[in-house]
């Protein structure tokens, strides 16, 4: 049964849902031909494998609001554990098991109750999370980054953004995106994205009074 939320939330935003879908795409082609010993790379997602995070990318591609609520019950409002079991449903038997399921999902406007612009976001930085141990780039328009980057700069509702960046500047140095007030961040709009999102990794990329800071931050909840 089709969800109404869902349903409104992808008449709202089209535009979101298409960026999402070519996200997911390109991570399918680029993880491709892996082998086996590759997918096992340790991730930017503290404990888990780049395999781990396709998997989670997965599950949430495939978790509508009533199932995720059916979970967080079922798992006594433990976020993570109920992230752990999703993962563990996606993660099938084999390296190969687990891009294709992912595949399956591509075209999929399934979530759980958060808007688009979130997935976007979560598609995005997960991606990354897998990406960069594997020496994978991928270059986006710098609409699509500024766009994740304005959305994660005032929230705190799937990963601590907001928080982290407080007291900071941060500035773009590839398009318009610009926050706050106080020590200087300056660098790639997708690194500041990474570094919002507490991936130190990314912190090498940036510059400014402030980048030592925002490092301190990353790894925290």
């Amino acid at each position: 049964m089709t969800d109404p939320a869902q349903t409104a939330d992808h008449r709202r935003e089209p535009g979101v849902w298409s960026l999402i879908h070519a996200e997911r795409a390109a991570l399918a082609a680029d993880l491709a031909g892996l082998t086996d010993e590759r997918w096992a790379t340790p991730s930017l997602c503290d404990g888990l494998t780049v395999r781990e995070v396709l998997a989670h990318l997965t599950a949430g591609a495939s978790l509508g609001t009533v199932r995720w609520l059916a979970g967080v019950i079922r798992c006594r409002f433990d976020f993570d554990k109920q992230v752990a079991v999703r993962l563990a449903e996606q993660l099938g038997a084999t390296p190969g098991e687990t891009l294709e399921r992912f595949r399956r999902v591509v075209p999929s406007t399934t979530k759980p109750p958060l808007p688009a612009i979130a997935m976007l976001g979560e598609t995005i930085v997960h991606g990354e999370d897998i990406r960069r141990p594997l020496g994978i780039r991928r270059d986006r328009p710098v609409d699509v980054v500024t766009r994740t980057a304005e959305y994660y700069r005032g929230t705190d509702l799937v990963v601590v953004a907001k928080g982290r960046i407080g007291g900071l500047r941060l500035v773009a140095d590839d398009g318009p995106f610009t926050t706050g007030s106080g020590p200087l961040v300056s660098g790639p709009t997708l690194a500041l994205i990474m570094a919002m999102t507490g991936r130190a990794a990314y912190c090498d990329d940036l510059e400014g009074d402030g980048v030592e800071l925002l490092r301190s931050r990353c790894g925290t909840a």
